[in-house]
């Protein structure tokens, strides 16, 4: 879905939730062969009974891109993303885990454009159990209305 929405119409505090999606083998398999990160962690289920968690996880940047795209449930046309600070995996992500996300305006502030502001969401993902396993800060650039 498309919207218009000015660095103006952005406020601190205000929340978002998105729907969940379950981790699952294939996206782990498909992820290691996309980034070519086929630690024993994600791919050796033998492996991984000797190890602290007992059973696979799911690659951290796996996570951080399910959950990006979880919020990418519109497009707003006069802002971009700038870039992603302090990103963080706090737990472990398993196969059939169901995460969510949510998003937090949590700092704005005008950019040397004068025409253009930034806008830092917190950006929180969730396991079922309403656990966090990993948080960022996601930086918009975003388009100021015309005076």
């Amino acid at each position: 879905m498309f919207i218009t929405k000015y660095f103006e119409e952005f406020a601190i505090g205000d929340v978002r939730h998105t729907y969940g999606r379950t981790i699952t083998e294939t996206d782990i398999v498909v992820h290691a062969g996309q980034s070519g990160d086929f630690f024993p962690h994600h791919m050796d289920e033998e492996w991984c009974k000797t190890q602290p968690f007992k059973k696979r996880i799911a690659h951290g940047t796996l996570i951080f891109t399910v959950a990006v795209g979880l919020t990418a449930d519109h497009i707003n046309d006069v802002s971009m993303t700038y870039g992603y600070e302090k990103l963080r995996f706090i737990k472990p992500v398993f196969i059939n885990d169901t995460i969510k996300v949510t998003v937090t305006i949590q700092d704005k502030k005008d950019h040397k454009r004068p025409d253009q502001g930034l806008v830092t969401e917190l950006v929180e993902c969730f396991n079922q159990h309403n656990e966090l396993v990993m948080r960022c800060e996601h930086i918009l650039l975003v388009k100021k209305q015309a005076a």
